[in-house]
């Protein structure tokens, strides 16, 4: 270890990302490249879309993980053990996935994806404790970027690299290749470093599960807190909801979106939070909050110039690669604010709680943009994404009251 940290000055984000690696990879494998799986052995379209329900547990992982927080496993610490349990399980069950048929044993098949993805939120919610637990304040920032891009990479080896392999292998093959990467998670967990300050563990059930939620309830101005963290990213969520028919409507083909939106969209991604979690460190969280707020809001324009246009190639790539850069802007200062929330007695429950706020926006706020858009028009409904920032922002002026007990307390 101290070989690693002389050669490695940053050796905890290096941690941080290889997690992040291993929590991306099996998203893809129990939704897009599962159903490309069955799709290519011509099994039925309805009972493709069935299967989507296997990623239930990424909704609803918040229910097991007071667990996660009460129970130590007996090896490696509170984080570490539980994140090798979950990899394990991972490796396991993906191992079992590889030898189903699709075909002939499709309920066999549906319960090992749905261990996978089961497997895959559990370690989320530990990874992204264990994350808020090992840095400090201001590498935050930092430190969700650094999770971000390794995400992101596993998404596309599950997602794209799976596919391209399927080509020239058979299916068994590829899943065994996917489960044997994430022993790259379970290497870099057994030797990353501890907290140096390890957080107070719940010694009670009752204590996992009431006092992280009357810890965060009793905060103050705790409906206004709740409201940002629902609305703060509810511009972005609206404004690429339709993406892509949006785009087939001007014309652009499935190719085009493809390279931009997943391709060329991924790298402004990325470097956007690379660029936030800078920022972040050098301005502060409620300055970061702001700037990054209004310009993931402001770049909506790029579409409402783009719908103008119609179909305009170089506006595209303007516009997909402008929201892509400030919405990873802002969502490096909105990740790390909320693991500053977090009390690290009860890290994994309220992180997990905070997550599902997120999610909420997701559903919510996209149910209705189909209908939105048929009423009022491609131009209006990206300049309505834009006016949704503003709510955000108002709240945002609350920030020093939200924060006040933290220097109190």
């Amino acid at each position: 270890m101290l070989y690693l940290r002389r050669f490695l000055p940053q050796w905890r984000m290096f941690v941080v990302l290889l997690l992040g690696f291993s929590s991306g990879v099996p998203i893809a494998l129990v939704g897009g490249t599962l159903q490309a799986w069955m799709a290519s052995l011509k099994v039925d379209l309805t009972l493709i879309g069935i299967f989507s329900l296997v990623g239930l547990p990424y909704t609803l992982k918040f229910l097991w993980a007071p667990l996660m927080d009460c129970y130590i496993p007996p090896f490696l610490g509170r984080r570490r053990g539980w994140i090798v349990l979950c990899q394990g399980a991972l490796v396991i069950t993906l191992i079992g996935m590889s030898f189903c048929d699709p075909v002939r044993n499709p309920a066999m098949l549906a319960v090992l994806a749905f261990l996978v993805a089961f497997s895959s939120a559990s370690q989320d919610i530990v990874v992204d404790a264990y994350r808020a637990d090992i840095l400090e304040k201001k590498e935050l920032g930092m430190g969700s970027a650094a999770s971000t891009l390794g995400y992101r990479i596993a998404m596309l080896f599950s997602g794209a690299c799976a596919l391209i392999l399927s080509d020239y292998m058979t299916w068994t093959s590829v899943y065994l290749i996917m489960a044997a990467s994430i022993g790259i998670g379970i290497v870099v967990t057994v030797f990353a470093p501890e907290p140096r300050i390890p957080p107070a563990t719940p010694t009670s059930l009752r204590q996992a599960v009431v006092e992280p939620l009357l810890d965060f309830l009793k905060r103050k101005k705790v409906i206004e807190l709740i409201l940002f963290i629902v609305v703060y990213k509810m511009d972005v969520v609206v404004a690429v909801a339709l993406m892509t028919p949006f785009m087939m409507d001007l014309g652009f083909t499935k190719t085009d979106i493809g390279a931009v939106t997943k391709g060329f969209g991924l790298i402004s991604t990325l470097i956007g939070a690379f660029a936030g979690g800078y920022w972040l460190s050098r301005i502060g969280m409620k300055r970061s909050l702001w700037l990054f707020g209004g310009l993931q809001g402001i770049s909506g324009i790029c579409f409402t110039i783009l719908a103008t246009l119609g179909h305009h190639y170089p506006m595209m790539v303007i516009a997909i690669a402008a929201e892509n850069f400030f919405s990873g802007m802002g969502t490096a200062a909105y990740s790390a604010f909320l693991m500053s929330l977090c009390n690290p007695k009860f890290t994994a429950t309220q992180f997990a709680l905070l997550t599902s706020l997120m999610a909420l926006t997701r559903t919510v706020a996209g149910a209705p943009t189909g209908w939105l858009a048929k009423t009022v028009g491609w131009n209006h409904y990206f300049i309505i994404s834009m006016l949704l920032m503003i709510p955000g922002l108002l709240l945002l002026t609350r920030y020093e009251a939200w924060m006040k007990q933290d220097v109190e307390s």
